[in-house]
């Protein structure tokens, strides 16, 4: 009969054993953040995309950090979910700060620029 229990003790633990996994991984993304609607964009899709769970971004930094499930999604699908965006995601600083023609974003009239 023991032998019984601890195989049941061993079954019913074992899940919680294989969840006790890190279920959430964070990655810091650099990509071109022109203004707050940049931002409010990337919120939106981002958010949306399946297993994300949180995002941070930063306009001074030029970052968005995006914690997430890496059962759900991972590193190069966020990547291609920024690129239809027209915003390119990646993990690494890049070396100069993005001219002008490097990024593609509406202009709005009821918000100015400073470039």
């Amino acid at each position: 009969m023991k032998k019984i229990l601890i195989l049941l003790v061993a079954i019913v633990c074992l899940p919680m054993v294989v969840s006790a996994k890190p279920s959430k991984e964070v990655v810091k993304f650099y990509v071109y953040l022109h203004c707050e609607d940049c931002v409010q964009k990337i919120m939106h899709n981002i958010g949306f995309e399946k297993g994300v769970r949180d995002i941070e971004c930063s306009i001074p930094d030029q970052t968005v950090v995006v914690t997430f499930n890496p059962k759900k999604t991972d590193i190069p699908t966020l990547q291609k979910a920024f690129a239809k965006m027209g915003k390119p995601a990646t993990t690494t600083p890049p070396e100069n700060k993005h001219s002008e023609e490097h990024h593609h974003h509406h202009h709005h009239g009821e918000h100015g620029h400073n470039h």
